[in-house]
């Protein structure tokens, strides 16, 4: 009857699929002709029910379009700003790895974030689309060409570098201790100057021409430690200074306990080397009597990790080749804090990226926290990088 079908209509006021619900009300339109005709003192007000019914519902539809096209429009407005930083990104001059590898999840990240946005109004939806890939394809086109012509820089570089180890393994069994010394030094320059290899040929590579070099340096530390008598008096003053280490009693004073641990570590590098079949346990010892002194001082545990840090340095220097060990050790850190540094430059642009995200708040809370994380890693590499130097001036 269509009282029911003014009952079913109202119904549709509760359908949150507004779509639906106007596609529904046509059909109900088309029932309401096909039914026949009602009590004439009835007609009136049955018609007038259905018509504001659907008044109510074709206004609702018709916000709902109104709402869907000012979003679409908004849309547009932000998948035109990811073209555009596409299009920078892509236009962009790299010409490292590491910088390549950092575009390439900025471009990840601007097209997580372009699957978040909507459609935009149906005359530009495939207009801006086909202009967001079009920037993307070619960045990842010129990232492809990038790796490839590195790739054959690398396999090139691999060649040399093979070339370079059979050079240091014709002179690892060399007695020409000075010769052979400066033209290992030599050859270990060109290593250092040719560049990368694959990956996957890289740890094998290194280790086979670090395995030649060390066994010459070994056999010349070695053949310098067997016939230096002076080697056994040092041993003999070294176990002397261990138990008087190991016999210290601490007094009340923090900063005295430091001032003689610290003279302790003098003394035990003014004493020089000692036979090296000695050597690691003699070394051992003495670590594990100067650390146990250092960790029972009442100290923060940065300072403490300081002097821990202080402690490695000073067993490098006992150690063949102590110099460029140390040397390295540098250089390994300052490569870990430009890594920070870059990451942090990173989190800090991909901040931008979270402000209209659902979760925005909590995101931003867990990058922020990562930066300040690394920040205060910096400040403890810097602080190593300078006992560093000054452990190389001191030297």
């Amino acid at each position: 009857t269509k009282i029911s079908l003014c009952e079913r209509a109202e119904e549709l006021l509760l359908e949150p699929d507004v779509p639906k619900a106007f596609r529904i009300l046509q059909e109900l339109h088309e029932e309401w002709r096909d039914t026949g005709p009602v009590p004439h003192e009835m007609r009136e007000e049955i018609w007038n029910r259905f018509k504001e019914i659907t008044s109510k519902i074709n206004k609702r539809h018709h916000e709902y379009y109104e709402s869907l096209k000012s979003q679409q429009v908004k849309n547009l407005e932000q998948k035109t700003a990811l073209c555009e930083k596409a299009e920078e990104i892509a236009a962009s001059g790299i010409s490292s790895m590491k910088e390549w590898e950092k575009r390439y999840r900025e471009i990840l990240d601007l097209q997580q974030v372009w699957k978040t946005i909507g459609f935009a109004p149906r005359k530009e939806n495939q207009k801006i689309y086909q202009r967001f890939r079009a920037a993307c394809d070619d960045f990842f086109r010129r990232r492809r060409e990038f790796f490839q012509k590195m790739k054959e820089e690398q396999h090139n570089n691999l060649q040399l570098k093979t070339e370079l180890c059979l050079q240091a393994e014709a002179l690892k069994d060399s007695n020409e201790w000075k010769k052979t010394t400066e033209d290992l030094i030599n050859i270990q320059k060109r290593w250092k100057e040719i560049g990368p290899v694959p990956r996957r040929y890289a740890d094998a590579i290194w280790k086979r021409f670090r395995a030649a070099c060390d066994e010459f340096f070994n056999r010349k530390a070695a053949y310098y430690a067997g016939i230096d008598s002076q080697y056994e008096e040092n041993l003999k003053k070294k176990l002397e200074l261990i138990e008087e280490i190991e016999k210290y009693q601490p007094v009340e004073s923090v900063e005295e306990n430091f001032r003689n641990l610290k003279d302790f570590q003098r003394r035990w590098a003014e004493i020089g080397f000692v036979p090296l079949k000695d050597k690691e346990q003699v070394q051992q010892r003495y670590k594990e009597a100067i650390t146990r002194h250092f960790e029972g001082l009442k100290m923060d545990d940065e300072r403490k990790n300081l002097l821990r840090f202080r402690n490695r340095l000073d067993a490098l220097q006992q150690k063949p080749r102590g110099n460029q060990k140390i040397k390295a050790e540098r250089e390994r850190l300052i490569g870990k804090l430009k890594q920070l540094e870059n990451e942090i430059s990173l989190w800090e642009n991909n901040i931008g990226f979270f402000i209209k995200s659902k979760n925005a708040e909590s995101m931003i809370s867990e990058v922020q926290k990562k930066i300040d994380d690394a920040k205060a890693k910096i400040t403890e590499l810097e602080e190593k990088i300078r006992i560093i130097d000054m452990h190389i001036s001191e030297s």
